[in-house]
């Protein structure tokens, strides 16, 4: 008697409309999880650095870092949904519900919602509808994206294309303020910056000036953290025979590398409460230098004490943003461009 016992991960014929994943392993985040996050990006922000800062502010703890919670729900995704990706490529009506706090214990479930083979009929996109819930069940986090699938029989017939008709951009109605908490507990003086939700103008271009070099045990280290199973992270024996001859770098961390950057001239963006989308434009590797440059496309009220901000941040690599490198004349970006990414944070009025 004969079979096999392990995955190949689901191929792009192995996916239907309406189909739901429920995806392995539950985890419980703890504060070493925080702690390694920090020593990955090196993040500032003062409610998840300091537990004294977070509970003069009405929290009752430090809580997680918004995209620590967003890898990890990610993360559970990867053996089910892009296991056999040629490319994660975008993100939409990403949501944070609610503050995640050390000792919950996250989960993810997917629905498949769309599906469009390409024109190569090698590969298809896949859309699907992800869900990170806490122990008690409830969401903690909500969001779209969607996946080049390689097909493992290129003969096998397309299903029916469709395409979910997705929002450019979350409105602030949608967005959810942090539970508990109260902005005349912050300190601006202990946050390390001055300046506050009133003080930022639609338009504004700020360069964070800071770079960071990615080192390979980094990289590797932070997709592990994340349990994040895609083999182009971690496969130097097949990658090194690939396209590129190395291994790729998971584009959240790019994306961490670029928030914790942007703490330059957005230090009292204290939550991240949505991403409006997001496009890995170019590969990045280990040796590779992130900087950043953001640019405030919108604000919101969100009551007398708060605001949101809605920010498109774009992260280069070996190219310093003094010069905010964006597109050029004809629209294309430029090459040193690797992360554009459109979400809004949470950001305090008043100053105590």
């Amino acid at each position: 008697m004969s079979g096999s016992k392990t995955s190949s991960g689901n191929f792009f014929e192995d996916f239907r409309l309406g189909q739901e994943l429920v995806h392995a392993t539950p985890r419980t985040v703890t504060t070493g999880d925080a702690a390694l996050y920090t020593a990955l990006y090196g993040s500032r922000f003062p409610l998840t650095s300091a537990a004294s800062f977070a509970r003069a502010t009405g929290l009752p703890d430090t809580p997680l870092d918004d995209l620590l919670v967003f890898h990890v729900v990610f993360g559970k995704t990867v053996p089910d949904v892009s296991l056999n990706a040629v490319a994660n490529l975008g993100y939409a009506e990403c949501r944070f519900l609610k503050p995640v706090y050390p000792g919950a214990t996250l989960s993810t479930r997917s629905e498949v919602i769309g599906l469009k083979e390409n024109s190569n009929g090698k590969t298809g996109v896949v859309y699907v509808r992800s869900i990170g819930r806490d122990e008690t069940g409830e969401a903690v986090l909500d969001y779209v994206r969607w996946v080049m699938v390689r097909k493992r029989d290129e003969a096998t017939p397309a299903p029916a294309p469709v395409v979910p008709t997705l929002k450019a951009a979350l409105d602030p109605s949608e967005l959810v303020m942090p539970a508990g908490f109260e902005p005349d507990g912050y300190d601006t003086l202990l946050a390390g910056s001055p300046h506050l939700f009133d003080d930022y103008s639609v338009g504004e271009r700020i360069d964070h000036v800071d770079g960071m070099t990615i080192e390979e045990a980094e990289h590797m280290l932070a997709t592990r953290l994340y349990q994040n199973t895609s083999r182009v992270h971690f496969n130097q024996h097949v990658e090194g025979k690939g396209r590129f001859g190395r291994r790729l770098i998971y584009g959240g961390h790019i994306i961490s590398l670029a928030r914790a950057l942007s703490f330059n001239g957005l230090g009292n963006g204290c939550f991240v409460v949505a991403i409006n989308g997001g496009s890995h434009t170019s590969p990045t590797f280990a040796g590779d230098t992130i900087y950043a440059w953001s640019e405030i496309l919108d604000k919101a009220e969100a009551g007398p004490k708060a605001g949101y901000l809605r920010i498109r941040t774009c992260a280069a690599k070996n190219h310093a943003c003094t010069d905010y490198p964006d597109r050029d004349a004809d629209g294309k970006r430029r090459a040193e461009i690797v992360l554009e990414l459109d979400y809004w944070v949470m950001m305090p009025r008043v100053q105590r």
